[in-house]
C-alpha cells in the first residue's frame, strides 16, 4: 500500500555484505571462526564469561534446561504471556511448564506469585524480560536460592535491558537470546546462550553440534581424527555467514537504542491523549532495551481496532495471547479461560505498533493520529 506505515524494517547493509563476501572466500561456512568472534565479543559485551552461538533462541532454551539437569519429571515456573517457545522448549526437554500469573503494567512475570507455585518437582525458574524490560531478577534469585532452584532467563528481546544494576544472564543460570528477523541485532534466524557457568557452556557447545566431541571446523584445521559422541545431542549450532551478519551491527547497538528510546518517548507523549489507549509501564531502575512498543486497547474491541490500522496501512501484530488458551497447552496441562486472568486480560487488549530504529518521526504521528481518530469514534 503507497504510504503505508510497516512495522519493521530492518537496517542491514552494505557492511553486513562485507563480511559475508569475506566468509564466502573461505572454505568453513558452518560454525567457525567467525561465530567464536561473535562469541567473543556477544560475551564481552553483556560483561558475561561464555556466550555459545545457536540457531534458535528456542534452541537456547532448550539446551540451557538440558545443560542444567532439568528434564522428565521436572516441572519449570514461567509465564504465559509470550512468545509459545518459553515453554514448548520446557516441553521438548521433558520438564512441565507451570505458569504463573503476570504483573498488570508490564506483562513479566510476577516475582510476588512464584513462591505459591513451587512443588517439590520444580527445578527451575524461566523468567522472560518481555518486550526489552527485564524482570524483578533479584526477587528470582532471592527465591531461587532459598529453594535450590536454577534461573533460565529468556532473553529474546533483551540484549540491552539492565535493571536493578544487574544484565541479562548476571543472577540467571544462563540468559538466552534470539537474533531473528525483528529482533534488536537479527541474522534473520539465530540465538546464543550467556552464562559465566564454564561447564555448562561446555555442555552446552557439545550438545549443539549432536554430542560430537569435533565440529566440521576442529575436523578442517586440525586434519581428520576419529571423533566420539558421549551423549546425544541436537543441530543447533550458527554458521559462520549468520556470524557475519551479527558482528558489524555490535557498534549499533547503543546508537539504535537511542533511536528507539526517542521513539518510545514520542509515542508516549503523543498517546497521553488518546482515551482508552494505555502505554506499558517501565520501572524507574531498569533501562529498557526497547525491542517493541505495544499498548493496551482498553476501551474498544481489540481485534476491531487492528482492523482499521490495518485499512489505514499501518502494520501492526499481537505480542502476545496468553498461550495457556491455546489448544496444545490446553490438552496437555488441561489450563481453562480464568485460570491466569491477568495474563488473559492483556492478551486481548495488547496491540505492538510500527517500531524500529529508523521510523520515521512522521510515521510515529501517523499511528498516533489514527488511535486518535478510531478511539474517538
Amino acid at each position: 500500500m503507497i504510504g503505508s506505515v510497516p512495522f519493521y524494517v530492518h537496517d542491514l547493509g552494505e557492511r553486513e555484505l562485507a563480511e559475508i563476501r569475506e566468509v564466502l572466500k573461505g572454505r568453513i561456512l558452518t560454525t567457525g571462526e567467525y561465530v567464536y568472534r561473535f562469541e567473543r565479543e556477544f560475551a564481552q559485551y553483556l560483561g558475561r564469561h561464555k556466550a555459545v552461538a545457536l540457531n534458535s533462541c528456542t534452541g537456547a532454551i532448550h539446551l540451557s534446561l538440558l545443560a542444567l539437569g532439568i528434564g522428565p519429571g521436572d516441572e519449570v515456573i514461567t509465564t504465559p504471556l509470550t512468545f509459545i517457545a518459553s515453554s514448548t522448549a520446557i516441553v521438548q526437554a521433558g520438564a512441565k511448564p507451570v505458569f504463573v500469573d503476570v504483573e498488570p503494567d508490564t506483562g513479566n512475570l510476577d516475582a510476588a506469585r512464584v513462591e505459591a507455585a513451587i512443588s517439590k518437582r520444580t527445578k527451575a525458574i524461566l523468567p522472560v524480560h518481555l518486550y526489552g524490560l527485564m524482570c524483578d531478577m533479584r526477587a528470582l534469585r532471592a527465591i531461587a536460592d532459598e529453594h535450590g532452584l536454577r534461573i533460565v532467563e529468556d532473553s529474546a528481546h533483551c540484549i540491552e535491558g539492565k535493571r536493578g544494576g544487574v544484565g541479562p544472564g548476571e543472577l540467571g543460570d544462563t540468559a538466552c537470546f534470539s537474533f531473528f528477523a525483528t529482533k534488536n541485532i537479527t541474522c534473520g534466524e539465530g540465538g546464543a546462550v550467556a552464562t559465566d557457568h564454564e561447564q555448562v557452556a561446555a555442555a552446552l557447545r557439545a550438545l549443539s553440534n549432536h554430542g560430537m566431541t569435533k565440529t566440521s571446523d576442529d575436523r578442517y584445521r586440525e586434519g581428520y581424527k576419529h571423533w566420539d559422541m558421549p551423549e546425544f545431542g541436537w543441530k543447533y549450532n550458527l554458521s559462520n555467514i549468520q556470524a557475519a551478519m551479527l558482528l558489524p551491527q555490535f557498534e549499533r547497538l547503543e546508537p539504535n537504542l537511542r533511536k528507539r528510546e526517542a521513539l518510545a518517548q514520542r509515542y508516549t507523549e503523543r498517546l497521553k491523549g488518546v482515551p482508552g489507549v494505555s502505554v506499558m509501564s517501565t520501572r524507574e531502575d531498569a533501562r529498557h532495551a526497547r525491542h517493541l512498543f505495544p499498548v493496551c486497547i482498553v476501551a474498544k474491541d481489540r481485534d476491531a481496532v487492528l482492523e482499521h490500522l490495518k485499512a489505514a496501512g499501518i502494520e501492526t501484530v499481537v505480542n502476545y495471547r496468553a498461550i495457556h488458551l491455546l489448544t496444545c497447552f490446553r490438552k496437555t496441562l488441561g489450563h481453562m479461560p480464568g485460570n491466569f486472568p491477568v495474563a488473559e486480560k492483556l492478551g486481548d487488549q495488547l496491540i505492538s505498533l510500527p517500531f524500529y530504529p529508523n521510523m520515521p518521526m512522521e510515521h510515529v504521528d501517523r499511528v498516533c493520529d489514527m488511535l486518535q481518530r478510531i478511539m474517538g469514534n
